[in-house]
């Protein structure tokens, strides 16, 4: 694993922005008005692509956060591409029809209680997975390693996380790789198994089915995720993370390109 260029950041789980909209938000943790959180994704591959919406609760308030219904949700590319999405259950919105392309910059606008909030994010080239495999640790669990194809002359940036027999695990990484020359890099960590957030990490059992996702994320969403562990925080409302909503909300938008590898614990 290389340490020059190399960020590795290992987050609980709970992406775009550009540097003319960053901003830091400050809440009291102890007791706060309730904040509006937004989080939503788009990807290179089909959809449907979901908006979550939801407010905040108290830092000692245990983690159930109210969903935000009847908000008008759109996103549009700059190639035209615009969608209103529909409200699935409540508090998620999710497209019908729309499709990522890898290019294009992707704008997410929802409307509510007579507030606009937007943010907007540039979906980069994806970075092929090469191999993946197991590695024995000192620990005397399985490290789970990735060797990636990256993107040589330029700043690449990554997010990690996998799913054990289709469960989403709560952990996530986020790396990136700023070198001019590397063309082959390696990344590794402990799978868990936790797919709560009561617990850290669990001991892989034979036959588990990893999957792994390498998410292809800007700069803005690398920060986002970055700012929000160097904060402490497990999920969107009590962090203190770079967000690129604007007028005040919490959370993030992210288009991404995915690619992924599967792998059966042995």
């Amino acid at each position: 694993m290389r340490k020059n260029g190399l960020l590795v950041t290992t987050l609980i789980i709970v992406s775009v922005l550009f540097s003319s909209c960053q901003k830091v938000i400050h809440l009291d943790l102890s007791s706060s008005v309730p904040q509006l959180v937004i989080q939503g994704n788009v990807y290179d591959g089909a959809g449907p692509y979901a908006v979550t919406i939801s407010k905040t609760v108290d830092f000692d308030t245990p983690n159930v956060y109210p969903a935000v219904t009847n908000a008008t949700v759109t996103i549009s590319d700059n190639a035209g591409q615009s969608e209103v999405l529909s409200e699935s259950t409540d508090g998620t919105y999710v497209t019908s029809n729309m499709q990522g392309v890898i290019g294009r910059t992707y704008t997410l606008t929802v409307l509510l209680d007579g507030k606009t909030y937007t943010a907007s994010s540039t979906m980069p080239d994806p970075v092929n997975i090469d191999s993946i495999y197991f590695k024995k640790s000192l620990l005397g669990r399985g490290t789970l390693v990735i060797d990636i194809n990256n993107l040589p002359n330029k700043d690449n940036y990554y997010r990690v996380i996998h799913f054990v027999n289709d469960l989403q695990a709560t952990g996530f990484s986020v790396f990136s790789e700023n070198t001019n020359d590397v063309e082959k890099i390696s990344f590794s960590f402990l799978p868990t198994t936790d797919t709560t957030g009561t617990s850290t990490t669990q001991k892989q059992e034979k036959g588990d089915v990893i999957t792994v996702w390498l998410e292809t994320i800007d700069k803005g969403v690398f920060q986002y995720f970055h700012s929000a562990n160097s904060e402490g925080g497990q999920n969107a409302s009590p962090a203190n993370p770079v967000s690129n909503i604007s007028n005040g909300a919490l959370g993030y938008f992210s288009a991404s390109s995915v690619r992924k590898g599967i792998i059966v614990y042995q």
